[in-house]
């Protein structure tokens, strides 16, 4: 099937290149030539495990295609998806300004029929008002989709080409039947493809974000209780998750959740329930429990060393979570933020994300090329991001390095018992 994708961001160029692996011709658009280049060359914007190889692989056998011209992508294509983010300022609006001009564009250059399809995720009615807009720009007949994508960051690849269900909103049976067999590749193995109308399909993506922040917020409430009357929350979770009605997922206690997946969402659906006169009161306790996480860190270097002014504090990790570069919304760039505001000097290593943080940081954080360097001199190393590289780490040589072993960490991925014995003074999340 020949697709156009208009969006070359995350979203859009996860969607682009799995759609092309299952043997389909898609065309990507995008607006920035330079990113349009890079991309022609194998070079991605964002780090994303897997995706380099795919965009590669697909690019080489001609089923993936760069491009700025929509009209051209369009007129060939089937299926175009709109895969574009909202501007920061729009993201907890209930409009789409990118996605409702993507529209407009696409139906000038219509010569047919055309299934639109909204891919990320939008506010509640945006299918109504793509719809709209498509309406007053075409004679051409067309249907409108809502098929969010449930992407998790790290393992993009993996839960697009695996999902654990495919949503399309779609009202009319002729789009229903082009989705059904553009998705068929990823539904054979009993993935449910569950059709039901545009607003509910937007609306999935909301209560699915704010469900997963609620266990993350309720399970790090559990970790302040633990603290207090001398349980651990580690055994806790684990006994909890194994209940099938609750499950594993979503309940490792720690600095909150971050990302603009999780963050944006549950803003948004709050925005969205407001402008209509209801209040989601649970999901204000979740904003603002997840807020007081953050601090929590710096308030236990605080109950430690008294004042952090002058203090050398190591950092590892800055991404929101592993396997990606994303630190927009992470809670490691709020306690960092934190520890310089309470004067401290922050020495801070991420694997992949310190192109990001020097954009974000500037010279208010040394940033160092290798975990170790980051330890040098350092009154306490503060462990933000659980990467595979940091779970074992040589503590004798982190002991030689640092001015005093001390470690604050916030993803509770050291063994308590272990650290005390190889002499860190260890503190951790409701343990």
């Amino acid at each position: 099937m020949r697709i156009a994708v208009i969006g070359t961001g995350y979203v859009g160029l996860v969607a682009g290149a799995c759609f092309a692996e299952t043997g389909n011709d898609v065309v990507c658009v995008g607006r920035d030539q330079a990113t349009l280049g890079a991309l022609r060359r194998g070079k991605m914007p964002v780090f994303e495990p897997g995706l380099e190889a795919l965009v590669r692989r697909n690019r080489a056998e001609n089923r993936l295609v760069f491009t700025s011209q929509v009209a051209a992508a369009v007129r060939r294509s089937a299926v175009a998806f709109i895969a574009l983010e909202a501007p920061e300022s729009e993201a907890a609006s209930s409009d789409h300004p990118f996605a409702l001009e993507a529209a407009r564009q696409i139906a000038r250059a219509m010569s047919g029929y055309l299934a639109v399809v909204n891919l990320g995720t939008v506010p509640v009615g945006t299918a109504e008002r793509v719809r709209d807009v498509i309406r007053r720009e075409t004679i051409h007949p067309f249907s409108v989709v809502s098929s969010p994508a449930f992407l998790e960051r790290g393992a993009a690849v993996d839960t697009f080409m695996k999902p654990d269900r495919v949503v399309i909103g779609a009202e009319d049976p002729r789009a229903t039947q082009l989705m059904m067999e553009l998705y068929s590749p990823f539904t054979r193995t009993s993935v449910p493809a569950m059709v039901m109308s545009c607003a509910s399909a937007e609306m999935v993506k909301y209560a699915a974000n704010a469900m997963l922040a609620t266990k993350v917020s309720l399970m790090n409430e559990m970790a302040r209780v633990c603290e207090l009357v001398g349980a651990d929350v580690d055994q806790v979770r684990r006994a909890v998750g194994a209940d099938r009605r609750i499950g594993p997922g979503f309940m490792s206690p720690g600095l909150g959740f971050g990302g603009t997946g999780l963050t944006r969402d549950v803003r948004a659906i709050r925005t969205a329930s407001s402008e209509r006169g209801y209040e989601i009161q649970v999901l204000d306790a979740v904003e603002r429990v997840n807020a007081r996480q953050r601090t929590l860190l710096v308030d236990k270097m605080r109950a430690h060393f008294g004042s952090l002014d002058g203090r050398t504090i190591a950092v590892w990790g800055l991404a929101f979570k592993p396997k990606t570069d994303e630190v927009r919304e992470a809670p490691a760039v709020a306690v960092v933020e934190a520890l310089l505001a309470a004067g401290a000097k922050v020495r801070a290593y991420d694997p992949e994300a310190m192109k990001a943080a020097r954009g974000l940081f500037g010279s208010r954080v040394v940033l160092v090329g290798r975990a170790y360097d980051a330890l040098v001199g350092a009154d306490a190393l503060a462990l933000l991001t659980e990467w595979n590289e940091f779970r074992r780490p040589d503590f004798a040589k982190m002991r030689k390095l640092m001015q005093s072993p001390v470690v604050f960490d916030g993803r509770n991925i050291y063994n308590r018992d272990q650290m005390k014995a190889d002499g860190f003074t260890y503190y951790a999340i409701g343990r």
